[in-house]
């Protein structure tokens, strides 16, 4: 995710052989490498403090329908640019969510997800809120890359969080992740496919590529970490009416 105050986040970059497509504006100059099955899918992009103060309507004007916004992490740290940020998206217009940085070795799932509720995850059924995204993913802060915690205990650990989230939200999270991560920390867990949306971490590729266990199909995906817009660059899985149906709940 987009950088804030804690250290760069570590990820497990995968690249692809394929050559990507360079999208360009109406003058010809390169706003960032798009994935060739880009064509048609909504762009959107993810921010955090990193960004600060963040010209919305630019980012509308370069082709943003929609963004996640960094809330919390763990159960202590809130994002202070978080309201102008969120709220700024969507007086341009823009579709918003939040997202949670998970660190499953400071507190438990539910902890994290009531804290992250509290502190700007909260969903509303308005037409222009995404259901609020857990992004979980290599430990940045230590060696331990799962968080010292065994496969089972991980799955345990999300489960609660996402319990949480659903009893005072009435959605399941959206998961980011990478595959990478996903297969390494929860055995390819196929437990959480059937009811939460994947949000893929998947830098330099032409496509995808191989997805978590037991998903089918991405609904986001984080294709690059620099681009047009500000922060992390992502595609929505789908048209612009299905952003906002899943927006609707």
């Amino acid at each position: 995710m987009a950088r804030d105050h804690t250290p760069f986040r570590h990820r497990a970059r995968v690249t692809a052989a394929a050559a990507v497509v360079a999208a360009l504006t109406a003058g010809g100059t390169a706003l960032s490498a798009l994935p060739a099955e880009a064509a048609g899918k909504p762009k959107g992009h993810d921010v955090s403090s990193h960004q600060k103060n963040v010209d919305w309507q630019s980012a509308k004007a370069k082709g943003a329908r929609f963004v996640y916004v960094k809330a919390t992490e763990s159960h202590t740290y809130r994002n202070p640019y978080f309201s102008r940020q969120y709220n700024g998206a969507r007086t341009a217009g823009i579709l918003h969510g939040a997202y949670h940085f998970a660190v499953p070795d400071k507190s438990s799932g539910a902890t994290q997800a009531a804290y992250f509720v509290r502190n700007g995850g909260a969903w509303r059924a308005d037409g222009w809120t995404l259901p609020p995204a857990l992004d979980i993913e290599y430990n940045p802060y230590s060696k331990h890359k799962c968080y010292g915690l065994s496969k089972a205990g991980m799955v345990k650990w999300i489960k609660t969080f996402s319990d949480e989230v659903k009893r005072e939200t009435g959605r399941r999270p959206v998961i980011y992740t990478t595959a990478h991560w996903w297969n390494t920390c929860t055995g390819a867990s196929r437990a959480f496919a059937a009811n939460h949306a994947l949000w893929l971490a998947r830098y330099d590729a032409a496509d995808a590529g191989a997805l978590p266990g037991g998903w089918s199909y991405w609904t986001f995906w984080q294709y690059d970490n620099s681009g047009a817009l500000p922060g992390d660059q992502n595609l929505f899985n789908g048209s612009l009416t299905g952003l906002k149906r899943l927006a609707r709940g």
